[in-house]
């Protein structure tokens, strides 16, 4: 009988689970999705191969399974980040601070786009999982609109092409720079769309983009 990880079956099965995930995450960043095999996932797990299929029946299972949860933390995080944040301005502000800190390994990874390797089907449930973060930005350009912090504009657009200024984004390691490409990028969301920027984060831009003008270029977008 297989060892039992963690004090219950069901704490077994939810170790288990996080060690497909992290060994899943490590593998597609050094080699991308389609690269890897279901067996070199449950090998960096420490998962034997036909116990893998206890849990998910194939790779794109395994996938699914990752983004599910990674997904739920995330919705889960921003909506603490935005709990008692009144102001729509501010509102967009941290959704776009924490968007552009996310490291989504499966919108970054090496390799081909993962909607051209992975079925039909799984392309959907991954769309639908977009969705429940376009909800929250819909949410606070609603809200912006109707209390005329925000002009008028068309939501669903507008939603899309935020979520394509954010997504897959390489920031820089150094924290100057760091810092530098996320108030770039929250004061471009809010010209964008239309909002005033707080003349805070004017201020901190320019400030930090002395620093850095004789330092290697920040990069916006990978």
């Amino acid at each position: 009988m297989p060892k039992i990880i963690g004090g219950s079956l069901h704490e077994h099965r939810e170790q288990t689970r996080q060690r497909l995930f992290t060994a899943l995450s490590a593998l597609m960043a050094e080699r991308g999705f389609d690269a890897i095999t279901f067996a070199e996932i449950a090998a960096a797990a420490g998962v034997g191969r036909t116990a893998v299929y206890n849990h998910f029946a194939d790779k794109e299972a395994l996938l699914m399974g990752f983004i599910t949860f990674e997904t739920s933390r995330y919705v889960e995080t921003l909506s603490r980040s935005l709990d008692g944040v009144d102001d729509p301005v501010e509102r967009l502000r941290t959704y776009v601070q924490a968007q552009a800190r996310l490291t989504r390994v499966f919108h970054v990874a090496p390799g081909p786009d993962l909607r051209t390797v992975l079925s039909r089907g799984t392309q959907q449930r991954l769309r639908e999982h977009a969705v429940l973060v376009e909800d929250i930005l819909r949410e606070i350009l609603a809200e912006g609109i109707r209390r005329g912090e925000f002009p008028d504009q068309d939501i669903a657009t507008s939603v899309i092409l935020v979520n394509a200024c954010l997504s897959g984004r390489s920031l820089p390691e150094e924290s100057v720079a760091r810092a530098h490409a996320i108030t770039a990028t929250e004061a471009f969301v809010l010209r964008a769309v239309g909002a005033e920027v707080p003349q805070s984060s004017v201020s901190a831009s320019t400030i930090i983009a002395s620093r850095t003008s004789s330092a290697v270029p920040v990069p916006l977008r990978s």
